[in-house]
């Protein structure tokens, strides 16, 4: 099993150095996606990612940056050729945001169905609304549980972990500090988190005519650059990778790899767009 960082900004804005939130599993040449923000596409694209042997896509939670293509990527891995279902997990209403996008798609699948002999769309896709944490998702020897994880206000938002017998990676999503996250990252080998940098996002904030609202958010729903380690050090993972930067651009990756290891002994590693893991 390896792990490929495709996005590792944070926020739905475009940024120039980091493209949007998503990640990509790989078992047995199967690939399995993590979040969707805009590009992801692109991205797999960029790694070598083999769209057609796309097997299941995972949604932590409904903000924009983590879902904005989930639909154009199963639509570019459908014209690509990809042939065999393809299962989504993501919290609810997943069932409806998948239907609406058909309807959006429908007039180029419908089209390409007649002009070019492709399979039907649609009865590829197999969609699971997930509200609870638990094992979601099995494979052979790849297993996927779930964790609710707080990023509020939108409930339920999940972190998955990744398992077959010779490794585990966990992703975290978006999230505060919680247990259910350091239980779910107990013992594994690498632990993909988000991180937050609490000083620079005061000169981000300060400019926005909603800079009190949206400083209240962040606080909440997000891990802090100084208690990134803790989360780390408290599941005893082997190593601790940083993504889903705030801000995305201006800090120097040095400052990001100390802050993180005030409380974390393991190898750190500043995530960057298309790394390996």
């Amino acid at each position: 099993m390896k792990a490929i960082l495709l996005g590792t900004a944070g926020g739905p804005a475009p940024k120039r150095t980091r493209s949007a939130p998503a990640n990509a599993v790989v078992v047995g040449g199967d690939v399995y996606i993590v979040d969707c923000g805009n590009g992801v596409g692109r991205q797999a694209a960029l790694a070598g990612l083999d769209l057609r042997r796309l097997r299941a896509v995972f949604l932590t939670h409904h903000h924009s940056d983590h879902n904005a293509d989930a639909g154009t990527l199963l639509q570019l891995a459908w014209s690509a050729g990809l042939d065999r279902a393809v299962q989504i997990f993501g919290p609810p209403p997943l069932r409806a945001m998948m239907g609406a996008f058909l309807r959006f798609a429908e007039v180029d699948v419908r089209t390409r169905i007649a002009d070019e002999g492709r399979p039907d769309f649609a009865s590829l896709l197999q969609i699971a609304e997930m509200d609870a944490g638990g094992t979601v998702f099995q494979s052979g020897d790849l297993i996927v549980r779930a964790a609710l994880v707080e990023h509020p206000p939108l409930k339920p938002s999940f972190a998955l972990r990744f398992e077959t017998p010779e490794r585990a990676i966990v992703f975290s999503g978006d999230t505060a500090p919680c247990d259910a996250l350091v239980n779910l990252a107990r013992g594994a080998d690498v632990l993909v988190h988000e991180v937050m940098h609490a000083g620079a996002i005061e000169e981000l904030v300060e400019r926005l005519s909603n800079a009190g609202r949206l400083r209240e958010h962040l606080t909440a729903s997000h891990t802090r650059l100084q208690d990134v380690g803790k989360v780390a050090g408290r599941a005893g993972v082997g190593t601790l990778v940083l993504t889903h930067f705030v801000p995305s651009e201006g800090i120097a990756d040095e400052e990001w790899r100390v802050g993180a290891a005030r409380d974390f002994p393991g190898e750190i590693i500043v995530g960057s767009d298309l790394l390996w893991l």
